[in-house]
């Protein structure tokens, strides 16, 4: 792309988030931004005041086309955070998940860092403006260089302790915002069996750290209790600052009490403790049966949200069709960007870029349905 190009989507964006300001300021004439709540049926969610149905469709905001998180950029280049979430919004997102690593949010076990929650202060009132919801989605140790090493020597009590102190301070910073969606306590966590694990990350894929252990040892616990437990801390530590904004974890596939690979947090055991459930699910080309059986049995009493989605595995044809089976158990929809409109993918032409041009164009359709 030259020069001149850039500096047109720069000046077009620019517009664009102007326009999207004023559009905002004209609907808030009328009442501010609602709150989303759970619906009486614990089916799925409305708006407080109105009661009207929200369903989540938006974008895991997790890292930009090179890799980076949004800690990596937000504090010189808040532009681009402007104009990605002015992108999303035009292709029809209402919610942006965005992912905080712990290592970043914390000097050192009693020490929040000031500056990035001050960021992230921004980050809602970017939504508030935009009238879009956030998913926030915290204690990420997604790059392994970001991890202090004084978090990683800490047994599993002292580690927790931390990790509530996080969400103390974050819940202390939006708990009066109506664009906080949720907050996830932690993505894709899971539980040690009996053995001597001694990393609290697993492995690597695609240069970072997705799952994370919240216990190395089961010891004479059960795996569902210590999930149960450590949700519950963490809950509670939110609800000090915060009694009113939903509270869910992004959870694997395999959390489900199958043979073979499990997570330890059970749905039905850990329903109680959460507002809602959100599953991470992914369908593979001629298994979308089996995807749709995995989201079942998420359904434990109460919403069900698919958190992370995209046609990684399986052609359009059959993504679309996960979608529209799997709309009678899930109540809202995440996929992913990535800092490139669908212009860009075009442009580019690689096949990555294609796969993901083929996903926004999908996005965008869905989105005038719903």
């Amino acid at each position: 792309m030259s020069k001149y190009s850039k500096r047109f989507r720069r000046w077009w964006i620019t517009c664009a988030v102007a326009l999207l300001m004023s559009r905002v300021v004209i609907i808030g004439c009328g009442g501010e931004l609602e709150r989303v709540k759970v619906s009486r049926d614990k089916k799925g969610f409305v708006l407080d005041g109105s009661k009207q149905r929200f369903l989540p469709w938006g974008f895991n905001y997790d890292h930009d086309d090179e890799g980076r998180l949004i800690e990596d950029y937000w504090h010189s280049q808040w532009t681009t955070v402007e104009e990605d979430f002015a992108e999303m919004k035009n292709l029809g997102a209402n919610t942006v998940r965005i992912h905080l690593q712990l290592g970043k949010f914390m000097h050192g076990p009693n020490d929040p860092n000031e500056a990035s929650l001050q960021q992230l202060c921004r980050v809602v009132e970017l939504a508030e403006r935009l009238a879009m919801y956030l998913d926030i989605t915290g204690l990420g140790c997604y790059h392994k260089k970001d991890v202090p090493a004084w978090y990683d020597e800490l047994p599993e009590q002292q580690r927790w302790v931390v990790q509530a102190k996080f969400w103390e301070a974050v819940a202390q910073r939006c708990a009066d915002s109506p664009a906080v969606f949720c907050y996830d306590l932690m993505n894709e966590p899971t539980v040690g069996g009996r053995g001597e694990r001694t990393e609290w990350l697993g492995p690597a894929f695609a240069g970072k750290h997705f799952v994370q252990f919240i216990a190395l040892d089961e010891g004479d616990r059960t795996r569902s209790a210590i999930a149960v437990q450590w949700t519950r801390q963490l809950s509670e530590a939110i609800r000090r600052h915060d009694k009113q904004h939903l509270i869910t974890v992004g959870l694997v596939p395999w959390s489900l009490p199958r043979k073979g690979l499990t997570s330890g947090f059970e749905p039905k055991k850990i329903a109680a403790e959460l507002d809602f459930l959100c599953v991470h699910l992914y369908p593979e080309k001629g298994k979308t049966a089996e995807a749709i059986e995995t989201l079942k049995g998420f359904c434990a009493g109460k919403p069900v949200v698919i958190e992370e989605t995209f046609p990684l595995k399986c052609s359009a044809a059959e993504f679309g069709r996960f979608i529209e089976e799997s709309s009678p158990y899930a109540c809202g929809w995440l996929g992913f960007y990535w800092g490139l409109t669908p212009e860009q993918c075009r442009q580019r032409g690689r096949i990555a870029d294609m796969l993901t041009l083929g996903w926004l164009e999908f996005f965008a359709r869905e989105a005038n349905r719903r």
